[in-house]
């Protein structure tokens, strides 16, 4: 594996502004931020996507991000947040990490960044909706 910048932030090695920590994850300003306060939310232990995050992990990861965004909020008087998770697509270092974006009314960001299409037809929609639903069918109980 090639070396996680991520990783080397988790356990010091790389230098960041590290704003929250407990034993699951590691939260830090994003060095590109959309706006300044954008903050990283990373599990501790290196999982390359969301698939990959432990059961275990994902409660206290998005109580993580919660606390930052509330700290968000007070701390820069921001009116909410944005948190948003790209899952290999997008992901510039793959290693999981939560997106806390403080937001203000008026400051920019459109929507979910992207076009947003609407189904041609009731039906087509429910065929997507069936084929999922099978999909979930076929995962194990205890994870993805």
């Amino acid at each position: 594996m090639t070396a996680c910048v991520f990783c080397s932030i988790v356990t010091g090695t790389t230098p960041a502004h590290r704003i929250f920590e407990d034993p699951v994850c590691v939260a830090f300003l994003d060095a590109r931020p959309l706006f300044p306060g954008h903050t990283l939310v990373v599990p501790r232990a290196h999982r390359a996507t969301f698939r990959d995050v432990q059961r275990t992990e994902l409660g206290p990861l998005l109580a993580g991000a919660q606390r930052v965004s509330a700290a968000l909020e007070a701390a820069l008087a921001s009116e909410g947040t944005f948190v948003g998770l790209n899952d290999r697509v997008s992901q510039s270092v793959p290693h999981v990490h939560l997106h806390v974006v403080p937001r203000r009314k008026g400051d920019g960001l459109r929507g979910f960044f992207w076009p947003r299409h609407k189904y041609a037809s009731d039906e087509e929609a429910a065929g997507v909706a069936s084929k999922i639903r099978t999909a979930l069918a076929s995962l194990p109980e205890g994870g993805p």
